[in-house]
């Protein structure tokens, strides 16, 4: 079975292609980044340096004839989405309208789509299930939004099938950094050089994250499972970023300051979903605890500024040291 990966080279995209490879997939990848890391001499990844919004989509669908389509390609910075609203519209709205097209002209069995809990806003009552009613509180959650209801109209006037994913905060080891990487990712990469953490706002806003590896899993299960329907993806817990700063600071085994900046615009001040939906009619489950992801975080961190010779504060020099939460 072919499956046709849009943005597999990003983040999410890489350990997605990696799963899907494990059982047997036969991969395509579309990410408009350039073919010069290991996916493009990957021999058992097919890879297209291309745009989703550009007329070569149609050239790859044509030649490929994928069998199904994950569709993780986007613009994810909420505060990228207030300074350029135009591109993340044309990238998460237009661009999947054109993925769309090119699943209904090419037959495609089914589309898995990366969306976000950026959609319900603040709902007021936790943890939020799929049913709540949305409202985005940003013109990124607001694109996400449109997204899915171009999706759920396609399927209604083209009988694609679907199953919507919404992600909770995403994080684990990054490969390549873009400056949008997360919170997660910023503490992580501060706390190893010594700087402080940087928190947008009084740290008590709470956010649920869920690790890399389980949202990959989530994906590939989609492709058979939870047609028609729309799932969180998420731990089910809710973590303050002053508790996170915390753990962080406890794993380090030293003392890091915490340096407070004004919230930015968009920013949500509780997220909680619920996962109950996902594990009984999708089958999938987080199997990372915060404590696995947070250890191999920082093993990576730690180790790439070894590596370049970066400074790096010493108390993680004994790897075995990153056990406790």
């Amino acid at each position: 079975m072919k499956v046709l990966v849009t943005g597999g080279a990003g983040f999410i995209g890489r350990h997605t292609v990696s799963q899907l490879l494990e059982q047997g997939y036969q991969v395509i990848v579309v990410d408009q980044r350039r073919g010069d890391h290991k996916l493009s001499c990957d021999q058992s990844v097919t890879y297209y340096e291309a745009d989703i919004v550009s007329e070569d989509l149609e050239q790859i669908f044509a030649k490929e004839e994928p069998d199904y389509c994950i569709h993780l390609a986007a613009q994810v910075s909420v505060p990228r989405s207030f300074e350029n609203p135009h591109l993340d519209a044309e990238v998460n709205i237009v661009g999947t309208i054109n993925v769309l097209r090119m699943c209904v002209r090419y037959k495609v069995r089914k589309i898995v789509f990366a969306s976000s809990a950026a959609v319900y806003g603040n709902p007021g009552i936790y943890p939020i299930e799929e049913k709540c009613t949305l409202d985005p509180q940003s013109f990124y959650g607001l694109s996400k939004y449109v997204a899915e209801s171009y999706i759920r109209s396609f399927a209604d006037q083209y009988h694609l099938d679907y199953t919507i994913l919404r992600y909770a905060n995403v994080y684990g080891v990054r490969e390549h950094r873009t400056g949008q990487d997360g919170v997660m990712t910023a503490f992580v990469e501060r706390m190893a050089g010594g700087m402080p953490m940087i928190i947008y706002g009084d740290g008590r806003q709470t956010r649920d994250f869920v690790y890399v590896r389980d949202v990959a899993v989530a994906n590939a299960l989609a492709l058979g499972a939870g047609s028609q329907q729309i799932f969180n993806i998420s731990s089910g817990v809710g973590l303050s970023l002053l508790e996170l700063s915390g753990i962080l600071q406890q794993l380090c085994e030293h003392s890091i300051s915490v340096q407070f900046m004004p919230q930015k615009p968009g920013d949500i001040d509780r997220s909680i979903l619920s996962n109950d939906k996902a594990r009984n009619l999708l089958g999938w489950s987080p199997s990372y605890s915060l404590e696995e992801g947070l250890r191999a975080m920082t093993v990576h961190e730690y180790g790439v500024k070894k590596k370049r010779g970066q400074p790096f504060t010493t108390s993680l020099q004994d790897y075995s040291k990153i056990t406790a939460i």
